[in-house]
């Protein structure tokens, strides 16, 4: 059966795939922008404050932005999801109109016609689809990166859910790709003077390994055997996969873009616990790292466990050298000074040979990240988030990440563990937080372990790094 694709003849209404088509809506970004800012010259010239018209026109491109990515889906929307991390660079009130934009994009992209389902579902189901199912709900129940969610029950009478990926889809991301090289310039709306070519680039593996939906099948049915029975946690397994068609055991639960927006802090402190001791003892359980573990992939359940879903994006973890990386990198921080640093980035590939780094500024932007590790109880929120960001993310040429690089098999672990530090502090979560990641690395437990030794039993790390920059400085004045 030819399968009709999204946007050919349907009025518009799914999400296009013909590339003259979102080729034309991503080139409309910039040029949009630019004529945006030729009126706010004119505006500020008739005596409308700057400010005024400055947050007018971020507020109008953050819109178009990821109204755009949203309906074009792919590369292009997962680019948008990164991207609205990078709202904690921003001040509150800068970042309102990217967040407001950002809801659009998760809440409001545009469905596949009923039609258009039931086409995929016959190519990869067969024309008589219908036999596997006792109903099949046409209205999506939710929407993916690259598809979208429909349920159902199945032949036996579960409860499941079915997801369908777009038509088209494959076309559209190798379009997507070629176009947003071309545009990373634009990334300066969202972040100023960001250089965004290296993260196009993962995104771009990413979602292409998310096309895979055998490989997405395979990986979900062995998370759901290592969390199978679990008190906490619930992976729903895998019914049937045929081609662009993947079938699951249906969760119902909450969302937790809406717990992040509504719900009590004791209970969002709960939850995100759950959520970093998932991602965290995952590869110990399952030999696979979580790649995705932003708000929407997560559910609370009626029985209060937490529901995952989503497992396009997962790797083999650990690879052989990143137990070591952990401990090197670490006992630096915490019982080293610039040099030890120094030798250990350079040792584990994150400084090229003959690049001068300055392990002073590196030492600076890293230690507030052991405030994590400094207290029984912390609490990981926006503003600390968003504190650490920006120093991450200054335009000045001296910022230091200019001046490093990141080997390759460290890409998927950084982007797991920064979506999920940004879905720890959405929740504003507080919590027995060192336990939680001490559990699950021996390695950091050591290095904490030869600290207390060595600061006499203080868990307080403040002293000990006071100590280190004085005798630095003392170190600098005898050179």
């Amino acid at each position: 059966m030819m399968v009709r694709r999204a946007g050919d003849a349907d009025g518009g209404a799914n999400p296009p795939a013909r590339r003259a088509v979102r080729n034309a809506k991503l080139a409309a970004l910039p040029i949009a922008f630019a004529g945006r800012r030729a009126a706010g010259v004119g505006k500020r010239a008739l005596g409308r404050p700057a400010s005024e018209v400055n947050a007018e026109i971020q507020r109008r491109t953050a819109q178009h932005f990821f109204e755009v990515l949203g309906e074009l889906k792919g590369v292009a929307a997962k680019l948008g999801q990164v991207l609205a991390l990078y709202e904690f660079g921003l001040s509150p009130e800068l970042a309102e109109p990217y967040r407001i934009a950002l809801s659009r994009l998760q809440d409001a992209t545009p469905p596949m016609l009923p039609r258009t389902v039931h086409a995929v579902l016959a190519e990869s189901l067969g024309p008589d689809w219908r036999e596997n199912f006792r109903s099949f709900e046409d209205r999506r129940a939710a929407s993916a990166t690259i598809g979208q969610v429909h349920r159902a029950v199945w032949h036996d009478g579960r409860t499941v859910a079915v997801k369908v990926m777009y038509p088209g889809a494959r076309e559209a991301i190798h379009s997507d790709v070629e176009q947003l090289r071309r545009m990373t310039g634009l990334a300066s709306i969202i972040v100023p003077n960001a250089d965004i070519r290296a993260l196009t680039e993962q995104l771009a593996e990413c979602v292409t390994a998310e096309l895979d939906f055998a490989a997405e099948a395979e990986q979900q049915q062995v998370f759901a055997n290592a969390f199978a029975d679990d008190p906490e946690f619930c992976v729903p397994r895998v019914v049937a996969q045929h081609g662009d068609v993947l079938i699951s055991e249906w969760l119902d639960g909450i969302p937790l873009t809406r717990l992040i927006s509504g719900g009590a802090q004791a209970e969002r402190d709960r939850v995100g616990m759950l959520a970093l001791r998932f991602v965290l003892s995952a590869p110990e359980r399952s030999g696979l790292l979580y790649c995705d573990p932003h708000p929407g992939n997560f559910r609370v359940l009626p029985d209060g466990r937490l529901g995952v879903v989503d497992f396009g994006a997962c790797v083999p973890w650990p690879p052989p050298e990143f137990p070591i990386l952990v401990h090197d990198i670490g006992d630096a921080l915490f019982n080293g000074g610039p040099a030890e640093l120094e030798a250990a980035i350079r040792r584990h590939g994150f400084a090229a040979a003959g690049t001068t780094v300055d392990m002073r500024a590196l030492s600076e932007q890293l230690l507030p990240y052991t405030d994590l590790l400094r207290h029984d109880i912390f609490r990981a929120d926006s503003t600390w988030l968003r504190r650490r960001v920006r120093a991450g993310m200054s335009p000045r040429l001296s910022n230091v990440n200019r001046q490093l690089t990141m080997p390759a098999f460290y890409t998927p672990f950084a982007r797991s563990i920064l979506t999920l530090l940004g879905l720890v502090c959405q929740l504003g979560t507080t919590g027995p937080l060192r336990d939680e990641m001490l559990r699950w690395s021996p390695e950091l437990a050591q290095v904490i372990a030869r600290h207390r030794v060595r600061t006499e039993g203080s868990s307080d790390l403040t002293a000990a790094r006071m100590r280190r920059a004085a005798a630095a400085d003392r170190d600098a004045a005898a050179g």
